[in-house]
């Protein structure tokens, strides 16, 4: 299938200046991803991965942060926000070619990739089975595997979710990864983003992140590791864990935040980052 872009501009809840636009793009295989951007056309490109039943909204705080001179797009995973909700295909593996394909779509040849928590995930799937398309790895909010003991407390509950997803569920899942406040619109629009996911996408895309296992070659892309001292999802422990299997790593586990140092500090993220 021929790859095609429409554009599905519409109002959302980050400043007009950002320049922001929100489109969306059928990839090869079939499936329709939306997605924002914000840049100029030729500048260095950056794809952010959101985490798990979030959408590219979890990167709004930052975008307007970011150097003027960059591309910057977000996905909408598949399954999750204006994305395309397959019955199948939400391993890590899936969403790792679905992130190749869309840099297809748009003629994307290397990318520093920024991954969140499940897209921490699909980000290092992409370094390993794709490294000429990875220029620098960002991982926020991982570990080395999903297979923790708050995420197997969290697969508990999640097997029993049935649709609509209770928006109580979602808002303690999602008040859980943070340490401190976020602004109260910010958190509206994250649970709202959730609760459009369907309980059988909440199931799947969780399998998918429980049955991943990295690669045993060691990636070859320098990387940043940002994380959060009070993480509660993957604890420091995880993430040093995590460092010492890349070898080229640069880590920053900052103090005072949790699963989501983006949402709660946007600047001193960027700044990380940068």
């Amino acid at each position: 299938m021929v790859s095609t872009l429409s554009d599905r501009s519409r109002e959302i809840s980050v400043p007009t200046s950002a320049g922001i636009t929100v489109r969306d793009v059928t990839l090869r295989n079939g499936v329709r991803l939306g997605y924002a951007d914000r840049g100029p056309r030729l500048g260095p490109v950056v794809l952010m991965l959101h985490g798990y039943t979030d959408s590219w909204f979890s990167f709004s705080r930052v975008l307007p942060l970011l150097p003027k001179d960059l591309r910057v797009f977000a996905l909408d995973q598949r399954g999750h926000g204006d994305s395309d909700r397959p019955a199948a295909g939400y391993s890590i593996d899936h969403l790792a070619v679905d992130a190749v394909q869309f840099m297809d779509a748009l003629n994307i040849a290397s990318a520093t990739v920024v991954g969140h928590s499940m897209g921490s995930f699909v980000a290092r799937r992409m370094a390993e089975r794709a490294p000429t398309r990875v220029g620098r790895l960002v991982v926020v909010g991982s570990a080395c595997t999903a297979r923790t003991a708050a995420v197997a407390e969290l697969a508990q509950a999640v097997d029993a979710l049935t649709d609509p997803v209770d928006e109580g569920f979602v808002r303690t899942f999602q008040s859980s990864t943070i340490s401190g406040p976020v602004p109260s619109g910010f958190m509206r629009r994250i649970v709202e983003d959730s609760r459009r996911v369907p309980a059988r996408v909440w199931k799947a895309a969780l399998a998918g992140q429980l049955e991943y296992t990295p690669s045993t070659v060691p990636l070859r892309c320098p990387a940043v590791v940002i994380g959060g001292e009070e993480d509660g999802v993957f604890p420091a422990a995880e993430q040093r864990a995590l460092v010492r299997i890349l070898p080229n790593a640069t880590f920053h586990i900052e103090p005072g935040l949790g699963h989501a140092p983006h949402w709660e500090d946007p600047d001193r993220f960027v700044a990380l980052m940068r």
